[in-house]
């Protein structure tokens, strides 16, 4: 079978953010002709599906510029520079809804912009939640929702939970309910 592989020829950055990059490259295409490809570079995230001690998930809600509009979601929150996916989990669930975790058990990888991103998402499954400090970004602002999982599951199918990362999240623990410890 034939490589389906494109080569890069040069690459250039055309937008430096805080952390991710546009980028614009030329490229080698399997059958030897030329194309561009523009892409953003992102840093990874990562993905937590935090069960609550009455066995509800810890949904979120949030406001999403790019959408203007308010969206049901996972924790979830984007990599530092050089940070371990699970250390990235940690943080972000005592970040988002003040808990830390006493088991975190690592569940998928996505990818969820094939075709204009590099992100990869690494979702968790968070137990034995034990309550500390939200400890928001002064730009963040977060409501809690605690829901059981049947109904994040109604969620998903009747379209109120539209979010690929927190879908897949909240589809992964309805078939691996065996995996929580109650």
């Amino acid at each position: 079978m034939k490589s389906l592989k494109e080569s890069t020829i040069k690459s250039k950055i055309v937008f430096q953010g805080k952390f991710l990059d546009v980028r614009y490259d030329e490229v080698e295409l399997p059958n030897g002709r030329r194309s561009t490809r523009e892409w953003i570079n992102h840093p990874g995230a990562s993905v937590i599906i935090p069960i609550l001690s009455d066995q509800r998930i810890a949904l979120i809600k949030q406001f999403r510029y790019p959408l203007r509009e308010e969206f049901i979601e996972l924790p979830a929150g984007k990599r530092d520079k050089n940070e371990n996916y699970e250390v990235c989990a940690l943080r972000e669930l005592e970040e988002e809804i003040g808990f830390s975790a006493g088991k975190l058990t690592f569940a998928t990888k996505i990818a969820p912009a094939i075709g204009f991103a590099n992100e990869i998402m690494k979702i968790y499954l968070a137990q034995n939640l034990k309550k500390t400090k939200k400890n928001l970004d002064s730009d963040e602002f977060i409501e809690l929702m605690p829901t059981t999982i049947s109904d994040a599951v109604s969620m998903v199918w009747d379209g109120s939970i539209v979010d690929v990362k927190t879908i897949i999240g909240i589809l992964w623990i309805d078939k691996n309910k065996s995996l929580l410890d109650f």
